[in-house]
C-alpha cells in the first residue's frame, strides 16, 4: 500500500494502482473467474467467458470464448479491469480491450505462482483474509506423495505433450513426479511410441483440451494410465489447483 492505494504489477511488469477494489471486472480466464468467486469477490465480476463453468450456478453476462471474445460486448459492460492470461488469450484482443479498459495479465507456471496469484487477487479485491485461508488450504495439499515418472498428453492428432516448463508438469512434479519430457519446452509433438520408449511409470489422460477417452487409455500399453479425468484438475490454475493436488494425492493413496 502507499498513500494513493494499492500498487500491483502484472505478469508483464506493468504497474496498476487501485484506490479501492475494482467493481466491474471482466474475466476472460475461466480459472480466475472461479478463483474470484472463491475469494468472495464474485460481486465484482461483471462479465465472463462461455467456458467459465465454476461455480456451477454462475450467472453473469457471457462475452464469448477465451480465443474469440466479443470485444464490443466487453466494452458495453464498462469494465474497470479485465483479467487475461498470456497463454490462454490472444495479444490482439488484449490490445483492443486496452483502448477502453485496463488489462491485467497473468500466467502461473508453478504451484508457487498460484499461491502468489491468490494473494495478489486477494489484495486487489480486498479479500486478504480469505486469500490467506485459500493459500493455507493449498499448502496443506502440497508435499511429496510418491516417486514416479510420468507423461501428460494434451492432444492426439498429432500427439502433443506437456514439457517441463508447463504448469501441468510442475503440478505433478510438486507431489514427487518426474516428467520424462522435463527437458522439453512447451508442448512438444512426439509420437506415443517415442514417449513410451522413455518408460514413464504413469500416463495421465485429462479430458481437455483434447477429449481423451477410455479407448485411448486401452491403447497405451505398459505404464499405469490414469484417466480420462476432468482436465480442469490439471489445466486450471488458482483455487482449482487445490483440487488438482488433492486428486493427485488420491491417485497415489
Amino acid at each position: 500500500m502507499n498513500e494513493r492505494g494499492l500498487r500491483v504489477q502484472d505478469l508483464l511488469g506493468r504497474s496498476f494502482e487501485f484506490a479501492g477494489p475494482p467493481r466491474r471486472v471482466v474475466s476472460l480466464v475461466p480459472s480466475l473467474t472461479e478463483t474470484l468467486f472463491d475469494l468472495g469477490a464474485g460481486d465484482d465480476v461483471a462479465g465472463i467467458t462461455d467456458f467459465c463453468i465454476f461455480p456451477p450456478d454462475i450467472d453473469r453476462p457471457r462475452v464469448g470464448g477465451t480465443k474469440n471474445p466479443r470485444i464490443e460486448e466487453i466494452r458495453a459492460l464498462a469494465p474497470d479491469l479485465v483479467y487475461l492470461n498470456l497463454e490462454e488469450n490472444l495479444e490482439r484482443h488484449a490490445q483492443a480491450i486496452e483502448v477502453f479498459a485496463p488489462v491485467f495479465v497473468t500466467e502461473p507456471k508453478t504451484v508457487d505462482d498460484v499461491a502468489t496469484l491468490i494473494a495478489t487477487l486477494g489484495s486487489i479485491h480486498h479479500r486478504v483474509e480469505r486469500a490467506d485461508e485459500l493459500r493455507e488450504a493449498l499448502a496443506k495439499e502440497r508435499g511429496h506423495v510418491a516417486s514416479f515418472s510420468f507423461a501428460v498428453p494434451i492432444w492426439k492428432k498429432p500427439w502433443m505433450w506437456c514439457g517441463g516448463d508447463t504448469y501441468v508438469s510442475n503440478l505433478v512434479e510438486s507431489i514427487g513426479g518426474r516428467n520424462v519430457l522435463h527437458e522439453e519446452t512447451r508442448y512438444p509433438s512426439l509420437t506415443l511410441e517415442q514417449v513410451l520408449a522413455l518408460r514413464p511409470n504413469v500416463v495421465f489422460l485429462p479430458d481437455e483440451p483434447y477429449e481423451f477417452t477410455l479407448q485411448d487409455a486401452t491403447e497405451i500399453a505398459g505404464p499405469r494410465v490414469i484417466g480420462p479425468f476432468p482436465g480442469h484438475l490439471f489445466t486450471w490454475h488458482g483455487t482449482r489447483t487445490i483440487l488438482g493436488l488433492r486428486f493427485l494425492r488420491d491417485c497415489f493413496a
